[in-house]
């Protein structure tokens, strides 16, 4: 199997997974904080079923790493010299563009597939901040923002620290992997709101796998032993980013693994939506939804890849690699997705 085909499957299982099971991190935290009207206070299956895949992928993922089948320090973004400030800053403008477009881009990619046009909209933007970020015009300020008090650190992720230190990989596994999956499973199981959802807990299982077979597919799949590539997996800001690019600038470039996966996701989600009959046409109700979309995903695109990653490539993704410039990037999507969450409820209250 070529590494295009095992990325568009792979995608394609995500895209399949997420539609079923409804994955999505912002619906989670806006049910953890009572603002979802359609579940009870106290409720709130999505951010559970976010927990339990990060359980399954961080177990998986370090698992690999412990079997020596992948190396983790050699993925993409995994990093010794960061800055802090500015890849929390990241998080934050990636967290407020999700809230304010009401859908990550992994969430965007998604509800397109199911025919729903203002995913449309953000999914162009958010493609658009990235690119303008990565090469255009945004890129001096992403520049600057990442030299803002950089750090270099010595080990670039906490189990190549505790292995520098003396311990075995399979108590730096124990320690690291093996002990915060059992509590994430245990917050994801202990309510019953999950458990009394079939679609979202087997969804979540299905995608927190998929992430350890994104890290196994860049390892293994066509791998050229002379120029290895840095390792990847589930991320979708520059993927996407990449792919509207290769949509205008075909000719001469090669299609590639991330484009694939892309395609993918949005072939399984909207096979799935057919197939559950979910797929309609949905559009924009006024002018302010479309601006509310577009600004979102220009935000996001910006924010996503000043913090190398988003709430699937760094709250997912990035933290099953155990990278300390992880930190930082999920602190700021998770702290400004309650911020931006809590003054839009105050908003709306008053």
């Amino acid at each position: 199997m070529t590494l295009l085909w095992a990325s568009f499957l792979w995608g394609a299982a995500f895209g399949c997974a997420a539609r079923w099971g409804r994955f999505c991190l912002l619906r989670g935290v806006r049910q953890g904080m009572g603002h979802d009207r359609n579940e009870p206070r106290g409720h709130a299956p999505a951010l559970q079923a976010f927990a339990l895949a990060l359980a399954v992928a961080l177990l998986a993922s370090q698992g690999l790493q412990w079997l020596g089948w992948v190396d983790l320090g050699q993925a993409q973004i995994v990093r010794p010299g960061f800055s802090p400030l500015g890849v929390f800053l990241g998080g934050v403008i990636f967290a407020l563009g999700m809230v304010l477009a009401n859908a990550c881009g992994a969430r965007s990619l998604v509800l397109l597939a199911g025919g729903n046009l203002r995913a449309l909209v953000t999914v162009v933007f958010l493609a658009l901040g990235a690119q303008a970020s990565a090469t255009g015009v945004l890129a001096p300020l992403r520049q600057w923002l990442q030299g803002v008090a950089p750090v270099t650190l010595e080990h670039a992720t906490a189990q190549q620290d505790l292995m520098a230190n003396g311990l075995s990989a399979l108590t730096a596994y124990a320690v690291l992997a093996i002990v915060p999956a059992l509590l994430l499973a245990a917050y994801a199981l202990r309510h019953p709101a999950l458990r009394h959802s079939p679609a979202q807990w087997l969804s979540a299982l299905v995608i927190g796998a998929l992430v350890a077979v994104g890290w196994w597919i860049s390892a293994t799949v066509e791998v050229d032993p002379f120029e290895p590539a840095k390792l990847t997996s589930l991320s979708f800001i520059a993927p996407m980013a990449e792919s509207l690019l290769y949509l205008q600038v075909a000719v001469g470039r090669a299609w590639s693994p991330a484009s694939a996966m892309v395609l993918g996701v949005l072939a399984g989600a909207a096979v799935t939506a057919i197939a559950t009959g979910t797929a309609h046409w949905e559009g924009f109700d006024n002018p302010a939804q479309l601006a509310k979309s577009a600004i979102g995903g220009l935000l996001m695109g910006f924010g996503g890849l000043l913090a190398v990653g988003c709430s699937i490539g760094q709250v997912l993704t990035g933290i099953t690699t155990l990278a300390w410039a992880t930190l930082p990037a999920v602190a700021g999507i998770v702290l400004g997705t309650w911020a931006a969450l809590r003054a839009q409820s105050q908003n709306l209250s008053v």
